[in-house]
Parts: C-alpha cells; sequence; structure tokens
C-alpha cells in the first residue's frame, strides 16, 4: 500500500539495495562515489538514483558526488536500520527452522527474539538461544517485548489468523511466506516471499521462448 505523505513504496524498496551497494564500496576502499558508478552497480540509472534520494534531502555535489560514509548513515537513519529491530517468527516448520538459524539479520540490526508454533511436537524445541513458544502466548511475548516486526511461515489458511492476532497484539509490519495475500489494516505494512509464484513469472519466458523456437 502506499500514502500520500510517503515517498513512493517502489524508492523505499531500492533503498535497501543502495546501502547494501555503498557497504561493498567502503569494504573495497572507496569513500566517493557518483550516481552513475553506484546506478551502474544496481543496474538503475543515475537519474533515479538522484530522484529517489531527492525524497529525503540534499546528500550530494554536482561534479563530486556522494561521500559514500555519510551517505550510507543518513540511508541506514532514513531505514531504521542503525536501530534494534525485535522480531517475532511464527511458524517453525523447515522453512521457519531455516529462517530462524539465519545470522545474516542481525548485521543489520534486526533480531529474532521469539518464535512460535502451534504445533505440540515443536514447542519447547531449542533453535539457537530461543525456545519454541505456544503461539497461544504470543500476545503477553509480543507486549512485553515491544515487537513491532513478525515473520510468518505458516501454510496458507493459517496465515490470515496468525496476522491477526499479531497485528491485535501491536505488530506493524509482516513479512509473509504464506502463499496468499492477507488482509490488514492500513497502518500495517507486509511484504511477502513467494518463491513459486517468482518461479512461475520466470517460466512463462522460457514457455515463449520454447514456442518461438517452434
Amino acid at each position: 500500500m502506499e500514502r500520500s505523505d510517503l515517498p513512493p513504496d517502489v524508492v523505499i524498496r531500492r533503498l535497501p539495495l543502495y546501502a547494501r551497494s555503498l557497504r561493498y564500496l567502503l569494504e573495497e576502499g572507496i569513500h566517493s562515489v557518483s550516481s552513475q558508478e553506484l546506478g551502474e552497480r544496481i543496474n538503475v540509472t543515475a537519474a533515479q538514483i538522484r530522484k529517489d534520494l531527492s525524497y529525503f534531502g540534499e546528500f550530494g555535489k554536482q561534479g563530486i558526488g556522494y561521500d559514500v560514509e555519510k551517505l550510507l548513515q543518513h540511508i541506514e537513519r532514513i531505514l531504521g536500520i542503525n536501530q534494534h529491530w525485535p522480531v517475532a517468527l511464527v511458524g517453525i516448520g523447515l522453512l521457519g527452522q531455516a529462517i530462524a538459524r539465519y545470522e545474516g539479520f542481525r548485521t543489520e540490526g534486526i533480531e529474532i527474539v521469539a518464535l512460535f508454533d502451534a504445533d505440540p511436537a515443536k514447542i519447547g524445541q531449542k533453535i539457537g538461544d530461543l525456545t519454541v513458544q505456544d503461539f497461544a502466548h504470543a500476545r503477553w511475548v509480543i507486549v512485553e517485548k515491544q515487537i513491532k516486526l513478525a515473520i510468518i511461515a505458516v501454510p496458507a489458511l493459517q496465515a490470515q489468523r496468525v496476522a491477526d492476532v499479531l497485528i491485535e497484539s501491536g505488530v506493524r509490519a509482516i513479512l509473509s511466506y504464506a502463499p496468499m495475500i492477507l488482509q490488514v489494516p492500513e497502518d500495517v505494512w507486509v511484504r511477502y516471499i513467494d518463491p513459486v509464484a517468482v518461479l512461475q513469472s520466470m517460466t512463462y519466458y522460457l514457455a515463449r521462448d520454447q514456442q518461438l523456437e517452434h
């Protein structure tokens, strides 16, 4: 969903790509970059980068480019990744377990602090330093830990009920792996990861090429 008082959502989605590229530049010992050079790294035009950043202020100088470290700090502040974000993960099947064990979140200011499932066989299991808790207790844990961000890795038929409980408990942003569209209030943000849908969008091109060959 997009709101008139905010930059377009597509711009917000590109900011993490800018931040990642800027970190790589610093690792390479590069401390100044032009919009053209930055754009070439992420397949975005220089004009688009300048337009995206203009929503948040003026960060570069004509003919000089951007100070990589300062621009990275600005983008991290804009995205809020210069602070700690506790996350709840619901659904501890094979996918959920893989997500729970992924170490890349912590380096980005994101930390999974609570694991939930409704399956008695999973409740009480340890994954790293965390114990899988009964989803029936999710409300008070989310309130106690002040969790605003959650990940859903449950079957499609359970996803809406899970989302409703999370939102009622104070969660305002959800990353969903469930292959369905969630119905949420306007003040809740949802992102979806659906590998099957993505692969199917690519099989279109493969099928088209096959048709052209015959």
